[in-house]
């Protein structure tokens, strides 16, 4: 077996690098402030914003967090969301995800400012993102090529199969991955439930990343000697949380492999931490338009 990629330690050294640039704008009068909007009741949710909440006051950013039942109208939520947008000492807005049955999602990310959607969801980021300009990058392919990068792994040049194509994992880190520079110009290849011969694919790919929430869907017969591969599956099962990889039997062919728990999800909370220092840093300099 190669090289495990310990998500939590290299969190860890971001998380440190961000509170100290957190320490730097609080002297300069520009705390960073997150604000969390929690609609309703959801288990999974709720311990979610708890994990969001006690990572950003670890960091020094502070943190308020709106919570609506989820019989709420909607004119209550998107006049909250109008009032942090105005609010210029909130820097970043999270609308938790999923909302309750028959809620409008897309409505009220795309609400957000485009400078304090740290999620990297709405209409404007993913444009942004997919033109090659990004502002505000979703958290978790954030997190993949950061991880990748402090690890010494190449991108550039790369065959990189991206196995998934929803819109928080698979479609984001291809238009990273595909971005110009050190950590992207890489020739991406997206596969998805209509792929045919999905092995043979995962077998040409030198980084292979996974994000579709299938248990075990890639088996060591379906990647190459040496691959990196990067697993952004998280599935709860009987025997606990396992990824979408199947590492057992994948492990001892890759050169470098992320574990679940423990790789990816501790860097899609520090990339998340990192787009509210960023927006805050935007805002003391002057980024932001009036």
């Amino acid at each position: 077996m190669g090289l495990v990629l310990d998500g939590r330690s290299c969190a860890k050294a971001v998380r440190a690098e961000l509170a100290a640039e957190a320490a730097r704008l609080a002297v300069a009068g520009c705390r960073p402030k997150l604000g969390i909007m929690l609609v309703g009741e959801d288990a999974a949710s709720q311990i979610y914003v708890r994990s969001k909440e006690r990572a950003c006051r670890e960091v020094g950013i502070e943190v308020v967090t709106a919570r609506f039942a989820a019989s709420v109208g909607a004119a209550e939520l998107r006049a909250k969301i109008d009032d942090w947008n105005r609010d210029r000492s909130v820097h970043g807005m999270i609308v938790q995800l999923p909302l309750p049955e028959g809620r409008d999602g897309r409505e009220l990310v795309d609400a957000v400012a485009p400078e304090k959607d740290v999620d990297g969801l709405s209409m404007v980021n993913t444009g942004l993102l997919a033109k090659g300009t990004p502002r505000l990058v979703p958290a978790t392919p954030a997190g993949i090529v950061e991880l990748l990068v402090r690890n010494g792994i190449r991108i550039r040049g790369r065959r990189v199969v991206v196995v998934g194509r929803g819109e928080l994992v698979g479609r984001p880190l291809a238009s990273l991955l595909l971005m110009r520079g050190e950590r992207g110009d890489a020739t991406v290849t997206v596969c998805h439930s209509a792929t045919p011969d999905l092995a043979d694919v995962c077998r040409s790919a030198e980084i292979l990343v996974v994000a579709v929430g299938r248990a075990g869907l890639v088996t060591g017969e379906m990647v190459s000697e040496g691959v990196v591969v990067v697993d952004a599956g998280t599935n709860r099962t009987e025997k606990g949380l396992v990824g979408d990889v199947d590492f057992d039997s994948v492990a001892p062919k890759a050169s470098a492999i992320t574990p679940v728990p423990g790789g990816v999800g501790p860097m899609t909370v520090a990339m998340l931490l990192a787009n509210v220092v960023k927006a805050a840093k935007e805002c003391a300099t002057g980024m932001w338009s009036e």
